[in-house]
């Protein structure tokens, strides 16, 4: 069983190795995923469109 107090003092040795992101950084990120994230949109709506255009002359083709 490990002691609670060493394993505080690791924690805590573990988090200044840690290096946070700058606000650039975060931006750029934040910025990046949300560009991206319209772009999938975008292109899902086209998909979608497309394929209820042949569906819809699909189901007209009468035979």
């Amino acid at each position: 069983m490990i002691n609670p107090l060493k394993f505080i003092q690791g924690v805590k040795q573990e988090m200044f190795k840690v290096t946070w992101p700058t606000k650039r950084e975060v931006l750029i990120g934040s910025l990046m995923v949300f560009v991206l994230a319209t772009i999938a949109a975008i292109f899902f709506l086209l998909l979608d469109q497309i394929y209820k255009f042949l569906l819809d002359i699909i189901l007209t083709i009468n035979f």
